[in-house]
């Protein structure tokens, strides 16, 4: 019993030992993602979003009420009507409206004009009767003649009449004057045309449909005069757009084009913020050359607004300076050091001891290989920290011997954030699992 029990307690023990030192040898493996650091150019960029818009849009409606009787011929194939794309010139008809109320508007004005013309004539008549009968009166009393008062006040009076109706006949002609330049002007509404030399954006109206004119007039097309100049309206968050001024020079592209990218300055940033669930964005207007006639009207650009640049630095990714290695992963004639600055930094409280400017001075370390462990490079470029941020870029020592020749078709991926230094930056060090994501960010924050 006593030999049973002794060679259990001999294989538990044995069974643990080697238990234990699997784990330890375990332990000391560790794997390691690693990308030679690189040099290349280092740049600053505000990322915002917007959309492209023509510079000048002409939006044309009708000042009449009416059927859409039909519409004009396309200038590229005339047995084809006006059709979103159609390029016009101006004076180029769009489209007819019905017009026989206002023909037999016409006729209408016309007929009253004539009726104000007979008027005119009457009342002229009647101003020479009355004119004949007061010098008549005025005759015989100066000749001694008698005549009543009565009769000679009844004669200045109907001259005097017969004068007013002369001048209400006239403005009775003109008044149908005016009423049939009016016809006339409404019955040449009745054909819509361009104002402007462009491209027919949007119909929208079809043969047949009412068009019901009110207060505000009916857009029936909408016209772009010139698409070879177009224009980005972006939206920059608050805490950008302080680095935002006329000039600036801005890349962006569009998913129609993923492989391409284009170029345009900043022509305008407007004061009229907008608030969105407490996010204060503003309106940034961007001017693109569109000669080619690649971007189309309303595509979602994603920009980059570039604020400053590096070129020919060497450059290492975020992830890397931000990832911290464990104590056993670190080289053995390292682990003291590491362990007392870590430690050293456990021990302060946030902001105690230094000030907020105080920070920049800090440098950041860079880990690299060293055989199966990774060992600390002190990088030799200060950090700048913004508040509230924890994107940064650091400037790698080029006189440390692990920092070797980049490897050429090295690729990079830009992240999404707001502001970013976007650069081929390798990963140097494989991160902790909660910072996968940042590894696929190449991005940094000046």
């Amino acid at each position: 019993m006593k030999k049973l029990l002794f060679v259990m307690l001999l294989l538990w023990g044995g069974g643990g030992l080697g238990l234990w030192y699997y784990n330890e040898t375990q332990a000391q493996r560790f794997s390691f993602r690693t990308l030679e650091v690189t040099r290349g150019n280092l740049l600053a960029t505000i990322n915002a979003t917007g959309t492209i818009e023509p510079q000048d849009i002409v939006d044309v409606g009708a000042q009449i009420a009416g059927e859409i009787q039909s519409f004009g011929p396309d200038p590229r194939d005339p047995s084809k009507p006006i059709t979103y794309g159609s390029p016009v010139e101006e004076g180029t008809v769009l489209a007819r409206i019905t017009d026989s109320v206002f023909k037999a508007r016409i006729d209408q004005m016309k007929a009253s004009l004539g009726h104000a013309d007979a008027e005119l004539q009457s009342a002229q008549a009647k101003l020479k009767q009355t004119r004949r009968e007061f010098d008549r009166s005025n005759a015989l009393r100066a000749k001694g003649v008698s005549v009543s008062g009565t009769e000679h006040d009844t004669a200045i009076a109907n001259y005097e009449t017969a004068e007013a109706t002369l001048a209400l006949a006239k403005s009775g002609v003109e008044l149908a004057q005016a009423n049939l330049e009016e016809a006339k002007v409404n019955l040449g509404y009745t054909t819509i045309k361009s104002p402007v030399k462009g491209v027919i954006l949007d119909r929208r109206v079809n043969l047949g449909q009412t068009v019901v004119s009110n207060s505000s007039a009916p857009s029936l097309f909408l016209i772009a005069k010139d698409l070879s100049r177009m224009e980005i309206w972006a939206s920059v968050n608050e805490t950008d757009i302080g680095a935002i001024h006329t000039g600036q020079v801005v890349q962006f592209n569009v998913a129609s084009f993923p492989k391409d990218t284009f170029r345009g300055t900043v022509a305008q940033v407007r004061y009229n913020a907008s608030m969105t669930q407490s996010v204060v964005t503003y309106t940034v207007v961007v001017d693109v050359d569109n000669s080619a006639g690649k971007l189309l009207p309303y595509l979602t650009a994603r920009l980059q607004f570039e604020v400053e640049g590096r070129d020919g630095v060497l450059l290492v990714p975020n992830a890397a300076l931000r990832w911290k290695p464990k104590p056993t992963q670190v080289a053995p004639n390292y682990r003291e050091e590491f362990a007392k600055a870590h430690r050293s930094r456990a021990g302060e409280s946030p902001g105690a001891g230094r000030s907020p400017s105080d920070a920049p001075n800090r440098g950041a370390t860079l880990w690299v290989k060293a055989g199966e462990f990774v060992r600390p490079v002190e990088t030799k470029v200060p950090v700048r920290r913004p508040e509230n941020r924890d994107r940064r870029r650091r400037r790698v020592d080029p006189r440390d011997t692990d920092c070797r020749r980049p490897s050429p078709g090295g690729r990079s991926r830009r992240g999404d954030l707001g502001r970013e230094w976007l650069a081929q930056v390798p990963i140097l060090a494989r991160p902790r699992p909660e910072e996968d994501e940042e590894v696929n960010r190449a991005s940094t924050y000046p």
